[in-house]
């Protein structure tokens, strides 16, 4: 990677505004997996050997704009202070006049955590209030991006914050799903089998398309799954389905027909009665149930399958795994390949979260911290957030 690195950088006494990724699931009783935390304390450490003064930026699920306390970054203070046995400074907002007196107030070696970002609707949306990026620029001398989970979107912190740098660097989470992705996946050794699984296709149809110019094979499943057996006139009850992408769906299958490109959909399911808690396993789903995982011969055709590959990517879990009734599958299918002689590389945080409860995270070659930024990755062989990051020629 042609950028400048967090190790290029004079760090000495010098505020870094770094922009991390610890948009980490959560339960009622707290973080449900704190691997985006973990994976971001190489840098951190390296700042604080360095006695910069740390700022950290993130944001947390969907709040639109709006202050929304149930997705405080706060209890990732409290869980990154824990990791670093260190205090770290959390502050309930990320612009504003409070912020400014307690960055000014920091000493070298001091980590400071501000509040989600997106509780301001020009974080998603620069354009509506450019000096939202001018605000979280000023707070700092020098910027570095460590959130490769967000590096594919064109947002304030990740696109237009860095503009405002003379000197933008990649952190070291950055470099290492960067140069893992292009060695592994960018030329796979083959067979090459993708699995996609959560809930919507129409945020994948660019990059499913794009995947099979690359893959021998498809699987898919999750809610997705039920859009696509749509597209094949299957029944899915009440399952959700997106209809405005069953025709996307169908197109989706027929290129994958025209270039040999095996797509394997489930052939049974573990299905709800719906607004009750009645659960079975079945082959066809009936009206009045919807689909909430793979079944059991789904899990048996598809590990047969999975023995044989290459190179295995898994982006997205294959039901509804939160749930105990229905976690089986997903858990199945990791530990099949966790066991397997593949490259094995999974990513986003709802699949890496599975994958380390059903305790077989080691088994995995590489756990990257993004899902849609693994995808685009392979996609386009760059990402936005990465193109905007020093080129390391004008630096030296």
């Amino acid at each position: 990677m042609q950028k400048l690195s967090v190790e290029d950088l004079e760090l000495f006494h010098k505020t870094v505004l770094v922009r991390v990724d610890y948009n980490v699931p959560l339960t009622d009783e707290g973080i449900l997996d704190d691997m985006r935390i973990k994976e971001t304390l190489p840098t951190i450490k390296y700042l604080i050997e360095s006695q910069a003064k740390v700022i950290l930026i993130s944001h947390m699920g969907r709040p639109e704009g709006k202050k929304d306390l149930s997705l405080s970054l706060g209890v990732c203070a409290t869980r990154l202070t824990e990791l670093l046995e260190k205090d770290v400074k959390f502050v309930g907002d990320c612009i504003g006049e409070k912020v400014q007196e307690i960055v000014g107030e920091m000493e070298p070696k001091d980590v400071l955590l501000l509040e989600n970002l997106r509780f301001y609707e020009a974080e998603e949306f620069p354009e509506k209030d450019p000096h939202f990026a001018i605000e979280l620029a000023s707070f700092a001398e020098l910027y570095v991006n460590d959130a490769f989970g967000v590096s594919h979107r064109k947002h304030a912190s990740v696109y237009e914050v860095p503009k405002l740098f003379k000197q933008a660097a990649a952190g070291f989470l950055l470099q290492k799903e960067i140069e893992f992705l292009s060695n592994k996946l960018l030329h796979p050794k083959r067979s090459f089998v993708a699995i996609l699984g959560g809930a919507k296709v129409s945020t994948k149809v660019g990059v499913i398309k794009a995947l099979l110019e690359k893959i021998d094979a498809l699987m898919i499943g999750g809610a997705m799954a039920y859009t696509f057996l749509k597209a094949l006139g299957k029944t899915v009850g009440d399952s959700f389905v997106e209809e405005k992408f069953v025709k996307a769906a169908k197109e989706i299958l027929d290129l994958a027909k025209t270039r040999n490109i095996e797509v394997y959909l489930p052939i049974d399911f573990l299905v709800r009665k719906t607004g009750t808690q009645m659960v079975k396993e079945e082959e066809e789903i009936e009206e009045g149930f919807e689909g909430m995982s793979i079944g059991s011969k789904t899990v048996e055709m598809w590990s047969e399958k999975l023995g044989k590959a290459k190179t295995i990517f898994w982006n997205g879990p294959l039901g509804v795994f939160e749930e105990q009734e229905f976690s089986k599958p997903t858990f199945q299918i990791a530990k099949t390949i966790a066991k397997s002689k593949a490259i094995s590389i999974a990513g986003g945080g709802d699949v890496v979260a599975a994958i380390n409860l059903a305790g077989c995270a080691n088994g995995f070659d590489h756990l990257s911290t993004g899902g849609g930024a693994s995808l685009e990755f392979i996609e386009k062989g760059t990402l936005v957030g990465i193109e905007v990051l020093t080129d390391i020629n004008k630096f030296f």
